[in-house]
């Protein structure tokens, strides 16, 4: 494989990114339609069009700053709303539609994963068409496996932390959800002192390769 330009990777890793927080946020929202609560339909959030869910820091400025500095890119959609008191069983419907957006994302990475070997098969054949393609499905398998595993700690309003909240008992959810507004700050410091890292590389290289290995992957 060739050494991309930013241009290059912007052009690769644009669609994933977009698909990627997008289905996640829709994700949430329809399966808290079907468990009663309409908030993220009845505000139009039930869509594929990624303009209804961009949030200019998240979706947009994050992760080019990322991409330009790093070569990486990581992002957010603007959450969808859902309100717990329309759902039939808050507790543990709460805890279902939370679990989708990481599911959604694993599904994701894995159809990406599919799209990638498409692209290898193709490679003799058609190398102007399968190189981009091969190089997309990866960075679709990447950020959608991140998405997951990052959203699955448990710090609200991380899916995972609103998981937490769900299954413990409701003092101690309350404390759980206490600490949602220095979450950002918690993330931050996990982030620089490295410890973020060495939490949820394990994971992510591990499903990264499991899905790799599934479709016979370099």
């Amino acid at each position: 494989m060739i050494e991309l330009s930013l241009p290059q990777k912007i052009a690769i890793w644009a669609l994933p990114v977009l698909f990627a927080i997008t289905l996640h946020e829709v994700a949430h929202g329809w399966v808290a339609s079907r468990f009663g609560d309409q908030t993220a339909r009845l505000s139009g959030r039930l869509t594929l069009n990624p303009l209804k869910h961009i949030d200019l820091v998240g979706t947009i400025i994050v992760p080019l700053l990322l991409l330009m500095f790093t070569g990486f890119i990581f992002g957010w959609a603007k959450p969808v709303p859902v309100d717990a008191r329309n759902l039939h069983n808050p507790r543990r419907d709460m805890a279902i539609v939370s679990a989708a957006g990481p599911l959604s994302n694993l599904l994701m990475a894995c159809l990406w994963g599919g799209l990638a070997k498409i692209g290898v098969s193709l490679l003799s054949a058609s190398p102007w068409f399968a190189v981009p393609l091969v190089y997309m499905g990866e960075a679709g398998i990447m950020i959608n496996v991140v998405l997951a595993v990052l959203n699955c700690l448990p710090i609200p309003p991380l899916d995972g932390g609103r998981i937490l909240a769900s299954l413990l008992p409701p003092r101690m959810a309350w404390y759980t959800l206490y600490i949602e507004p220095y979450s950002f700050f918690i993330l931050i410091l996990l982030m620089v002192t490295g410890i973020l890292s060495y939490i949820i590389a394990p994971p992510i290289m591990w499903i990264s390769q499991a899905i790799a290995s599934v479709f016979g992957l370099p």
